[in-house]
């Protein structure tokens, strides 16, 4: 690969890296609205199926980008991208703490209890959030190249859904134990929201398959890359 080709791909990994970050931080400052998406009228435990929080909208999208950058750049690059990602949730962190620590003013559109009701759960937010991400990240990126090696870089969509497919169970588990945990939602929640986000995650993996072939499609066309070749950047 010569250099100018290098140049691009290594500025379509910056893109891609940033709409990882994104994602992620995002899916951490809206979660605490909740939605019932309703395609089948099933109760779970006493909740609806898929009653859950539009941060789970955006989340599955940072699965299908780790897999992306685990099959064109590798298994280190997947991994640099996941801990930008906690350094991102702990830098926004910090500012939404500083800015809940300062008064609003009489006139201020928001005011101190409005910002506080929908912003001061986000510490703990994050902090479940980043835990339950850290674990099902580095297990999606280890099981995914697990796959990659038994497979000789065949079968995408098995490796794509069965690292998923386990991950975002560890990460939904992880996050909704945190949040009742933590009082943030009620124990009787738990089973509900567990399985409905779980299957909602599986749904949302199963969709993105095509679109992973088709980025690896388009990667391996622009830089001429064999079966299981990876990019190695500068």
């Amino acid at each position: 690969m010569n250099l100018k080709d290098k140049l691009a791909a290594q500025r379509i990994y910056m893109l891609l890296g940033a709409l990882f970050i994104t994602s992620l931080v995002v899916s951490n400052l809206i979660f605490q609205k909740f939605f019932y998406w309703y395609p089948f009228d099933i109760e779970i435990f006493g909740s609806k199926l898929f009653e859950i929080s539009v941060g789970i909208l955006p989340y599955p999208i940072t699965f299908l980008i780790t897999d992306l950058i685990s099959e064109i750049y590798g298994k280190k690059r997947a991994n640099e991208v996941v801990i930008a990602g906690i350094f991102a949730s702990l830098f926004s962190l910090l500012i939404i703490y500083a800015s809940n620590t300062v008064s609003a003013t009489t006139w201020s559109p928001v005011d101190n209890n409005m910002f506080s009701t929908v912003f001061g759960n986000t510490v703990l937010a994050v902090f479940a959030s980043m835990m339950a991400y850290l674990f099902a990240q580095f297990v999606d990126i280890q099981i995914y190249h697990f796959w990659k090696r038994l497979t000789k870089g065949k079968h995408l969509w098995l490796r794509n859904n069965f690292s998923t497919f386990l991950s975002q169970f560890v990460d939904t588990f992880t996050v909704v134990g945190l949040l009742c945990l933590f009082d943030i939602i009620a124990w009787d929640k738990f089973l509900g929201l567990l399985i409905s986000g779980f299957l909602f995650k599986v749904l949302i993996a199963l969709i993105d398959t095509p679109f992973l072939y088709l980025g690896v499609y388009l990667f391996r066309k622009r830089f001429k890359l064999k079966i299981n070749e990876e990019i190695d950047l500068l």
